[in-house]
């Protein structure tokens, strides 16, 4: 159930990545899901190094962690796919 949970978490925290990150993103759910379980990963472990809780704990401060780290990494999977448009 741990897995699930943590997939369900991502998939949340990616979500609500691409709804703070400004524009309009051009990315599959899969990739969604993707960036919101590395976000995840990443709030994990700062907060298992803050010692606030467990890797697979869930606390404030790793969410909160993980959803900047995942609206940062949404921004750079936008600039690597061409997300940005050059205006002329």
């Amino acid at each position: 159930m741990g897995i699930i949970g943590f997939l369900v978490f991502g998939l949340i925290v990616g979500a609500l990545a691409r709804l703070i990150k400004p524009g309009k993103q051009n990315l599959s759910i899969l990739a969604t899901l993707a960036l919101g379980v590395v976000g995840s990963l990443i709030g994990g472990v700062v907060a298992t190094l803050l010692g606030t809780g467990d890797f697979m704990e869930l606390n404030i401060i790793g969410a909160i962690v993980a959803i900047i780290a995942a609206v940062l990494l949404v921004g750079v999977a936008e600039g690597m796919s061409g997300g940005r448009r050059k205006v002329h």
